[in-house]
């Protein structure tokens, strides 16, 4: 007689998500910013992201959830070729997935593959772009249209257009929730394009964050936003290079740092160096008031008028009282809640017992 299963079905569950968590962890950053969010309403925003400001964190659900879209493609490339269609996934130039670069090597994107010999328009080439939406999201296309359903998606196709030279594109769409299909053909639109391109110019050289969509963290798309905290002043960004002020992107898709006076390789980005110092009004939260000679930056917290430093591990600064103020170095700054800065205690525990602070787990 065989003993009863134990009851634990979520074990092998969890281990899936896990996977999934592990995998997207061992992936840098995108380095570039990518043509696939150019639409996306808020400058400031893609701003964030281009700098690296707030890491990314999906579950493994999600994150398994977005990999089926993915894993889509293949279907829908072996479908229209079924039909009689012509799909190219790849550059016929290179044998690699069509990949295109602009803004002086810091904006591009790839593009899911050219099709012609559609039933619509036999001659045409187009621009493929492949999606999966859930029920909600494709009862909108259907009754909207791309444009106005999906304004992300169509500014990505319209670079796609722009870089490529065609002047049609194909949006093929399926639903997780019934396998229906939607398919919308989208015309060029040249002025477009060179907007989009001029958007991520300006994101791109912009030295500091630009301004916010809306002044309310409670509003829908801030409050859906990865970059929120950072953004409304409720914590510090992430301590990567890209958040430096002495970094700055320049031609090639390299990076510069002006404290080193090199470039920074692209591995090295993500983890920064003990030089590295906050653009200021990154650190929403606060006021910089001054700096000292060895390049230390005096804040104060607009909470309750908290002051402290973004400097070096060992370094003493004074107020205009004589008192020792409380420094942070970036790496320890990062992430950290305004909560925790503003807190005296806190700030007490620093100057007297050079304490570190870490985010409670």
């Amino acid at each position: 007689m065989s003993s009863p299963i134990p009851t634990n079905p979520a074990s092998t569950v969890q281990a899936i998500y896990r996977l999934h968590e592990t995998r997207e962890a061992a992936k840098p950053p995108r380095s570039h910013l990518g043509a696939s969010v150019i639409g996306r309403p808020c400058e400031r925003a893609l701003w964030y992201a281009f700098r690296w400001a707030t890491p990314a964190s999906f579950s493994g659900r999600m994150l398994r959830l977005f990999e089926r879209g993915q894993l889509e493609e293949a279907r829908f490339v072996a479908e229209l070729r079924g039909i009689g269609t012509e799909v190219l996934e790849v550059d016929p130039e290179t044998g690699r997935q069509f990949r295109y670069i602009d803004v002086d090597g810091h904006f591009g994107g790839s593009m899911d593959g050219a099709a012609c010999g559609l039933p619509e328009a036999p001659k045409s080439w187009h621009v493929t772009e492949f999606k999966t939406h859930n029920a909600r999201s494709f009862g909108e296309l259907k009754n909207k249209g791309v444009r106005e359903a999906k304004p992300e998606h169509w500014a990505q196709m319209q670079c796609y257009m722009g870089w490529s030279g065609m002047d049609r594109a194909l949006y093929l769409a399926a639903c997780k929730d019934t396998d229906e299909l939607y398919a919308e053909r989208i015309e060029a639109d040249p002025l477009a394009f060179i907007e989009l391109v001029e958007k991520a110019r300006r994101i791109i050289h912009a030295a500091e964050p630009p301004v916010r969509i809306s002044n309310d963290p409670a509003w829908w798309v801030c409050k859906m936003c990865d970059h929120r905290a950072v953004c409304h002043g409720e914590c510090a960004p992430a301590s990567t290079c890209r958040t430096c002020a002495h970094s700055t992107p320049v031609p090639g898709g390299e990076w510069h740092c002006g404290h080193w006076q090199d470039a920074i390789p692209l591995e090295a980005q993500q983890a920064g160096c003990d030089a590295h110092r906050f653009i200021p009004s990154t650190l929403a939260f606060a006021e910089p008031l001054d700096a000292t000679p060895e390049g230390a930056v005096i804040y104060a917290c607009r909470v309750d008028g908290q002051k402290f430093v973004n400097g070096e591990s060992g370094t003493e600064v004074k107020d205009e009282n004589g008192e020792f103020l409380p420094v942070y170095p970036s790496a320890e700054l990062a992430g950290l809640p305004v909560t925790m800065i503003a807190d005296p205690f806190i700030s007490v525990a620093k100057t007297t017992f050079a304490a570190t602070v870490e985010i409670p787990a």
